[in-house]
């Protein structure tokens, strides 16, 4: 089991990164909350990783810190929820915003992130309800949590291509539809943004 890894950023293409660790490279999908806190191409990362093991593929996904994977564990264990859908998550909005959400039975807030109907939000409450609550104990999260924090967007990607078409990308990875995700980043681009940029101010845009 895979538990932490520690090692280069060689490339950064959101919501993936490819870190060298050893003399390999290990593709992680990380969500977007984290992404924002990952260094610069060319410096040392360290993420907590939760290993997914399939007949075809193992996939690794990265967080920032253990808080941030552990309610990743407790989000897959909720029924109709796989791994890609609780990266959507957590990439809008992070641990303690989805905590307090479950918490304070916003199922509103939660039907605004792709992925996550009216049921599926009102079956993720039900369910994790109780659990997120012994774990904000164990974890030691706050009781309260400011629902739209600002997130750090000091670490930029090296240019690679137009930002709004990694953007895009990026938002069509996390499961946004092209459309809608286009038409957002349209809304909030200015010339002197960045991609990491671009997709928070999107990613704020549509919570």
């Amino acid at each position: 089991m895979i538990g932490s890894l520690r090692g280069i950023v060689l490339e950064k293409q959101p919501p993936e990164v490819l870190i060298e660790a050893g003399g390999v490279g290990y593709e992680v999908q990380v969500p977007m909350t984290s992404f924002y806190e990952l260094p610069e191409v060319g410096q040392e990362a360290y993420v907590c990783i939760h290993l997914v093991t399939r007949e075809d593929a193992q996939l690794l996904f990265g967080f920032a810190n253990k808080k941030e994977r552990a309610v990743f564990r407790e989000l897959i264990k909720a029924s109709g929820v796989g791994p890609k859908l609780a990266l959507t998550i957590l990439s809008g909005m992070n641990a303690e915003q989805f905590m307090q959400c479950v918490s304070m039975e916003d199922v509103t807030a939660l039907t605004k992130l792709p992925g996550v109907g009216k049921k599926t939000a009102e079956r993720l409450v039900i369910e994790m309800r109780d659990r997120l609550s012994k774990l904000a104990k164990e974890q030691g999260y706050a009781e309260t949590v400011q629902l739209t924090p600002d997130l750090p967007v000091e670490n930029t990607f090296v240019q690679r291509t137009d930002a709004k078409e990694e953007a895009l990308s990026a938002l069509v990875a996390l499961g946004y539809k092209p459309p809608i995700a286009s038409k957002v980043i349209n809304s909030v681009f200015s010339e002197d943004m960045k991609s990491e940029q671009l997709i928070r101010e999107a990613l704020r845009a549509m919570a």
